[in-house]
């Protein structure tokens, strides 16, 4: 498997405690492991951390931030509900972003970025017929963003949609038994990848957008 594709719950090396554990927390949240509405325990997360507590607080406070937690005062912190209402509105700012975002891709990424593109689209494409869960798909969708986010190589831009497509991945988790396949939502990114390894940015740009048109067009037929 890719370097780009390996468990969401591995953060880089010399990444601060509390970093480790705002990535660990915030991806279980994004894969509803931690079911929405559950109540965030900042002692038993340090303890199962092996962290003292203020790490863990500092790491929910930015989880706060992303709308993956909400704290009520003398009730404590819990996991947000997943409000499919919110679609329409994350789906507007995603569809003006992602676009922009691979044609940056296109144009910016490194060639050892392109070759790690290419290899992702060619194990992506490999994957119709293969037993794999539906959340082991949807981890690979998050990573196969973020490689994108990071090959446009603007830091800002990165930060909001790595938020944005956070907050759409939890309706899609939110949403997977009614789902009647993942895999060809999740193939679909090759040629995407493929089109940003080439540096067509045009193409890149307009499958970014059909990519996100239809992941809210998929999620309205189910509700």
């Amino acid at each position: 498997m890719s370097a780009a594709l390996e468990a969401l719950e591995t953060a880089p090396q010399g990444t601060s405690l509390a970093e480790n554990a705002y990535l660990l927390l915030r991806d279980r949240l994004i894969m509803l492991d931690i079911k929405p509405g559950a109540p965030i325990n900042d002692g038993q997360i340090a303890a199962e951390l092996g962290i003292g507590r203020t790490p863990v607080r500092e790491a929910i406070k930015r989880l706060e931030s992303d709308h993956l937690v909400v704290s009520y005062p003398r009730r404590g912190t819990f996991a947000t509900g997943v409000d499919i209402t919110e679609l329409a509105e994350v789906s507007e700012i995603r569809e003006l972003l992602e676009p922009l975002a691979s044609k940056r891709a296109a144009r910016m990424a490194s060639p050892k970025m392109r070759d790690e593109i290419r290899e992702v689209a060619a194990t992506i494409s490999g994957l119709e017929g293969q037993d794999i869960s539906a959340q082991d798909l949807m981890r690979y969708d998050i990573q196969i963003h973020r490689l994108i986010y990071k090959a446009a190589a603007n830091a800002h831009l990165e930060d909001v949609l790595i938020r944005y497509d956070n907050l759409a991945t939890r309706i899609w988790c939110h949403m997977l038994e009614r789902m009647p396949s993942v895999t060809g939502h999740i193939a679909e990114h090759a040629e995407l990848l493929t089109a940003i390894a080439d540096g067509d940015e045009d193409r890149a740009s307009q499958l970014a957008l059909h990519h996100v048109a239809s992941f809210e067009e998929t999620i309205r037929k189910v509700l």
